[in-house]
């Protein structure tokens, strides 16, 4: 029998309703890490269910840092206008502006990065590698390109406020929570004096 405080804490860290949390703590006899695996598998399912339907509304947020030299804009969609009105939507709308704030990234997923940007990295990683044998030297400039693919893609970046969580995670987990698909659509970020 899942006691209390164990459903409470798992519903804060997942989001799930209290009957999915003590199911799921039930089903391995209390042990809270299997049952965090079992809600995550959920909504990683629940979230691919919801990827395909369309997301015409959402929100734009902002973000002016105080010194009035850095500005972003994020675009977040959803389903619904209802859900776009969502403290939980709006909540995680916040955290991605200050995340893009804090972070810079490029790009929202990898696939949205100029092909010419990556031929540059790998040029760069390349030459730093050129003293080693080319079988080596090619898998450092693989492992590079793929820190630059988790510091430069939002999706992929480790989040600000908790790092054993990336951008996604928290998307997946917000799209579990809310019910409806979520799409991080673009942002743009200003700073002032860089080109």
């Amino acid at each position: 029998m899942a006691d209390i405080s164990s459903i409470t804490k798992l519903r804060e860290l997942t989001g799930a309703g209290i009957l999915e949390c003590k199911g799921a703590l039930d089903e391995v006899k209390g042990d809270f890490e299997k049952a965090l695996d079992i809600i995550k598998k959920k909504g990683f399912a629940k979230a691919a269910k919801k990827e395909q339907r369309a997301t015409a509304e959402g929100r734009i947020g902002s973000y002016i840092h105080t010194n009035g030299k850095l500005g972003v804009l994020v675009e977040l969609n959803c389903e619904t206008d209802f859900v776009a009105k969502n403290d939980v939507f709006q909540q995680f709308l916040k955290d991605l502006c200050m995340q893009v704030a804090a972070t810079k990234p490029i790009a929202v997923k990898r696939e949205d990065i100029p092909a010419h940007i990556i031929e540059e990295q790998k040029k760069i990683f390349m030459e730093e590698a050129k003293e080693k044998p080319a079988n080596i030297a090619e898998k450092i400039t693989l492992g590079k390109i793929e820190n630059f693919y988790k510091e430069k893609c939002l999706l992929e970046q480790t989040f600000i406020k908790d790092t054993t969580k990336t951008i996604k995670d928290l998307l997946i987990a917000n799209i579990a929570k809310i019910g409806e698909n979520i799409k991080i659509n673009r942002f743009a970020r200003f700073e002032v004096g860089e080109g």
